[in-house]
């Protein structure tokens, strides 16, 4: 990218090697891709006709459409019938966000330890019968633990499992193995799937207590349900934490940070 006299900016992401080994409709693409980096083209922006792509680079319109197809499967712009080609727009509401600060802790089995507080069985309130989908006043597990990292308190666990005596989860979360796998990246054979809630809270006495730190103190409340195979609720809880241990991570946007589309291939 060059300025010219007059001030404007000039683009030279447009030349395409045909003595290259590498496929023509990959070279063109890169060249969209990098004018897209440069700022010719801004995300929501409409980029030119096939007709016009077609006399641009001197080549053909199937090479034109190999070339869209190829951007659209890396994520860089959509197609519109009868409206054109775009690129992709910012779409904050599709971020996904990373919870590496739990893998981190799993992980390291050197540095965490658990500590269980209590487990016993108790009668579902209506809350917890809501959550696991079950009738109010059957029994469920009812546990409490503490994770330390390097001795300190860092997260406080509290759960409730589905009582089932033929089930070895009960056991397993004893052992917080299920959560060792799935929070690891490892998984778990008995959970299918989790869904995940945060939200800010102020602490009350006792897990201000749990978690050493002086009142008043804010933090975080992550909720947590799994599920089994057949996709009914085993397992409901909450993790509270200090908001300084645990980070969320996205990205959002276009990712362009490679040289070339042909790394991919």
């Amino acid at each position: 990218m060059n300025e010219s006299k007059g001030g404007s900016v000039t683009y030279e992401y447009n030349v395409i090697d045909r003595e290259s080994g590498q496929p023509i409709y990959i070279q063109l693409a890169n060249i969209i891709r990098k004018q897209i980096n440069a700022g010719k083209y801004h995300p929501g922006e409409q980029l030119p006709s096939e007709a016009m792509l077609v006399q641009s680079y001197h080549v053909s319109p199937m090479t034109i459409r190999r070339t869209i197809n190829l951007l659209a499967e890396q994520n860089i712009v959509s197609t519109a019938q009868g409206r054109g080609t775009f690129v992709k727009a910012v779409r904050i509401g599709t971020a996904a966000f990373y919870l590496n600060r739990f893998q981190e802790i799993f992980s390291d089995e050197k540095a965490t330890t658990v500590k269980l507080i209590e487990a016993r069985l108790v009668k579902t309130d209506e809350r917890t019968a809501r959550k696991l989908k079950i009738t109010v006043g059957v029994r469920a597990i009812y546990i409490r633990r503490l994770l330390l990292v390097y001795n300190q308190p860092a997260f406080y666990h509290c759960e409730h499992l589905i009582y089932d005596p033929r089930r070895p989860i009960v056991e397993s979360e004893l052992e917080v193995t299920i959560l060792k796998g799935l929070f690891s990246g490892i998984g778990s054979p008995l959970i299918k799937k989790g869904e995940l809630q945060m939200e800010a809270i102020l602490f009350t006495k006792e897990e201000a207590a749990i978690l050493k730190t002086p009142l008043p103190a804010a933090g975080l409340f992550l909720e947590h349900i799994f599920f089994d195979f057949d996709d009914k609720p085993v397992s409901w809880g909450w993790f509270i934490c200090l908001s300084n241990q645990l980070r969320l991570h996205t990205s959002i946007g276009l990712d362009l940070s490679k040289d070339s589309i042909y790394d991919n291939f």
